[in-house]
């Protein structure tokens, strides 16, 4: 089992132990990190392009996470897209709102633990300049 994998086990045990008796919400969270188009980083990518590129990057890295608001939430995933996972779980969509912004810090921290998104190469260390050809 790859590092990635390992990663994705352990980031869906802790959104079931945070969606509580609602386990579908986890399938939900689950589909926004790693199944939907880009995964994670086009997650990532929505949250910067709704003004809240702070926010989430504070996640990836390896700092303090930044908090985020329910209606945070439905301005960065979009008050539609919150709707219809509402529906498909039979929840409200303020409580599946109020659940993203608890669950989904914790769940992008776990997938970025050395501040990176999956995939992304590490930073390469400044190189000295080259002298010029003689």
């Amino acid at each position: 089992m790859g590092l990635l994998d390992s990663l994705k086990q352990e980031a869906m045990a802790a959104v079931n132990k945070f969606a509580g008796d609602h386990p579908q919400l986890g399938n939900e969270i689950s589909n926004l990190v790693h199944s939907g188009p880009g995964g994670l980083s086009a997650l990532v990518q929505q949250f910067q392009q709704n003004g809240l590129g702070s926010i989430i990057n504070s996640w990836v890295s390896t700092g303090p996470n930044q908090p985020i608001t329910a209606q945070q939430i439905q301005q960065a995933l979009g008050s539609d897209r919150v709707k219809q996972i509402a529906a498909r779980i039979g929840l409200d969509p303020s409580v599946v709102s109020q659940k993203l912004s608890t669950i989904l810090p914790q769940i992008v921290n776990h997938l970025t633990p050395n501040g990176q998104l999956p995939g992304t190469p590490p930073p390469q260390a400044p190189q000295a300049p080259r002298a010029p050809a003689r």
